[in-house]
């Protein structure tokens, strides 16, 4: 019985518009405070105060905030507009070239920032005008712009990957370098559509009809794409080759970023200032959901809701492949209403238990998960790249057109969210990364 109010308590209070950290935490303190009090469960609460200290004594959890601090760093100091700018110019003069561009960006955003927001938000300001004025269709270039932005949630440092890696125990070496193939995937099957689009419907992606000299802009994006390129190598290389932990890595670069930020004249009390700030937002935002989801868990394990969820599917589908299609299912749908991070901390760590139950590969699983979660950002109607974009580009494309442009992304990423599902040795290791570098060299 309070097993179901638990339940019950935190959709009306979700319903009523209470913020989910909020509402997941205030229904299992109301629940658990009760159990104290008035049931047969007065320790079930006795464990918070642990499980808050490990939250924040958590080493893992702790690069978070210095990831996004470089991210903010660069997107505030310029860098990353100035990114966009240059590539832009450079692919414009070509068919499709704008599109191919704006994934080549995104990549690049993604694997120095993480920050989706931003990401979209800055391309959707820069690349979207000039897409407009070469006379692409609207919901093409807003699926590539909307999709492009979301490559920070599967390309590491992903902040998804970290969280991923500290909720199933896993190793954020080890998640880092299993990414990297279905990112690699998941690049490539974006730009063989844009091609496939050039080929088969040239009017939606056509030059620009100012073409610029190209030769005359090698250097310049160069210029831009270099230094962001070495922050990059810098960061991820560390990581992946095992010489530093994720958060010294976070750290190296904030540092770098710093020096960029210096380097183009754009470091100054006011960046700190304001990258400090947005940075702090949005780590509280993020541990509130912790703390609440951990709240809500800790009652609802206590209540047996794992061993109720576990029992079912003993009873009623009783193997592992159900069991996965069922989860990647339940994460897809929740991805159209929900946050990632609330999918993370409430609803997988549910899920964990049984994967484990099944003897499943935990970081074929994250994976799945990961690639999942990144889909939900571009699903409607509540995917937030829509929103972002939508926020960006303000009138001049209406938002059924950004539906429409999602979603053959949404099909791609699908795409290899299958290829993934159906060939689990594509997950490699960092062990599997090095026995491969060292057959290469």
């Amino acid at each position: 019985m309070e097993l179901l109010v638990l339940i019950v308590l935190s959709i009306i209070l979700l319903v009523i518009g209470v913020p989910v950290a909020f509402a997941f935490g205030s229904s299992g303190l109301i629940v658990g405070s009760y159990l104290v009090f008035f049931g047969d469960n007065p320790y079930i609460l006795s464990f918070l105060p642990n499980r808050l200290e490990g939250i924040f004594s958590n080493t893992t959890l702790m690069s978070i905030p210095l990831f996004i601090l470089m991210g903010m760093i660069l997107e505030r100091s310029g860098i990353a507009e100035r990114l966009i700018s240059s590539i832009a110019k450079l692919f414009g003069s070509l068919g499709g070239g704008a599109a191919i561009g704006v994934i080549i960006v995104g990549t690049l955003l993604a694997a120095s920032t993480g920050i989706v927001g931003a990401t979209v938000v800055m391309m959707g300001v820069i690349a979207v005008p000039v897409m407009i004025k070469a006379q692409y269709n609207k919901s093409f270039l807003s699926g590539v712009v909307a999709a492009s932005g979301t490559l920070g949630q599967i390309i590491p440092p992903s902040i998804i990957l970290i969280v991923l890696a500290d909720v199933l125990q896993l190793s954020v070496r080890d998640l880092f370098s299993a990414a990297i193939l279905p990112s690699i995937l998941l690049i490539a099957a974006y730009i063989l559509f844009v091609l496939a689009v050039v080929f088969f419907l040239p009017h939606f992606a056509p030059a620009s009809p100012n073409p610029s000299n190209f030769k005359s802009l090698v250097l310049p994006t160069l210029k831009a794409v270099v230094p962001p390129i070495v922050l990059i190598i810098l960061v991820l290389g560390s990581i992946l080759g095992g010489f530093i932990e994720p958060t010294a890595a976070a750290a190296v670069g904030v540092v770098g970023a710093l020096i960029l930020a210096f380097l183009q004249g754009r470091l100054d009390l006011h960046l700190l200032h304001i990258a400090g700030r947005e940075t702090i937002l949005f780590c509280g935002m993020v541990f509130a959901i912790l703390v609440g989801a951990n709240c809500f868990t800790l009652v609802f394990n206590g209540l047996g809701g794992d061993s109720v969820i576990l029992e079912f599917f003993l009873e009623y589908l009783d193997s592992p492949l159900y069991f996965v299609l069922i989860a990647m299912l339940v994460i897809f749908i929740l991805g159209f209403f929900i946050d990632f991070f609330e999918i993370c901390y409430i609803v997988l760590p549910i899920l964990a238990g049984i994967a484990i139950h099944y003897e499943i590969n935990m970081l074929w699983f994250a994976l799945l998960v990961a690639i999942n979660l990144q889909t939900s950002f571009l699903t409607p109607p509540f995917g937030f790249s829509i929103f972002f974009l939508k926020s960006a580009v303000g009138e001049c494309i209406k938002i059924y057109e950004i539906y429409k442009g999602v979603v053959p992304f949404i099909l791609l990423q699908l795409l290899v969210l299958v290829v993934v599902f159906l060939f689990p040795k594509l997950t490699l290791d960092s062990e599997d990364w090095g026995r491969i570098l060292r057959f290469i060299f």
